[in-house]
């Protein structure tokens, strides 16, 4: 499989969740949020996000390109699915599963923005150190890693290895 070292356990996926879900629950008491993920990767971190949110929500996802075949962000976004609902007047909240660059989700936060949402907030369950392009305000953030090229929960490596319960740095052999 090419693992080269585990950086974030399922156990402390799960506990972080939790916890991010109980914010969110008492953050919005009294409001049904709708939850927008980001496809693929954010599959996973929203279902079981959402799973931790004890309030009505929504989903809805996107579909966004900027990798293309690369492992690294191109910067250039295209919507490849948009949301299926309304989100003027609603308490949006983005989930994501990394965060990078940030340059897709300054572009998505954008794109969003534009349509008057309540309120717009972002959830990402990883956030690369050192490789922010622009500032992103993340309220609900779950662990900080290197700028390692990382799969399992929800990202891959040519599709692959998205099925994996934790995070992992992926062999430098595999890369090539």
């Amino acid at each position: 499989m090419n693992i080269a070292k585990i950086l974030v356990t399922a156990e402390e996926i799960d506990a972080r969740l939790v916890e991010m879900g109980a914010q969110i629950t008492a953050d919005y008491a009294g409001e049904s949020p709708i939850l927008v993920g980001v496809l693929k990767g954010a599959f996973m971190v929203m279902a079981d996000l959402a799973r931790n949110i004890d309030l009505p929500v929504e989903m809805d996802f996107m579909a966004v390109s900027s990798y293309g075949d690369s492992t690294k962000s191109s910067g250039v976004v295209r919507i490849l699915k948009d949301l299926d609902s309304e989100i003027e007047d609603r308490h949006v909240i983005l989930v994501e599963d990394i965060i990078d660059s940030g340059l897709t989700l300054d572009y998505l936060i954008d794109n969003l923005t534009v349509r008057r949402p309540a309120s717009l907030e972002l959830a990402a369950v990883l956030m690369k150190e050192g490789l922010q392009q622009v500032p992103l305000e993340v309220k609900y953030a779950g662990f900080s890693i290197p700028p390692d090229f990382v799969v399992g929960y929800g990202l891959d490596h040519f599709g692959r290895l998205r099925n994996l319960p934790y995070v992992a740095v992926l062999d430098e052999h595999a890369l090539s």
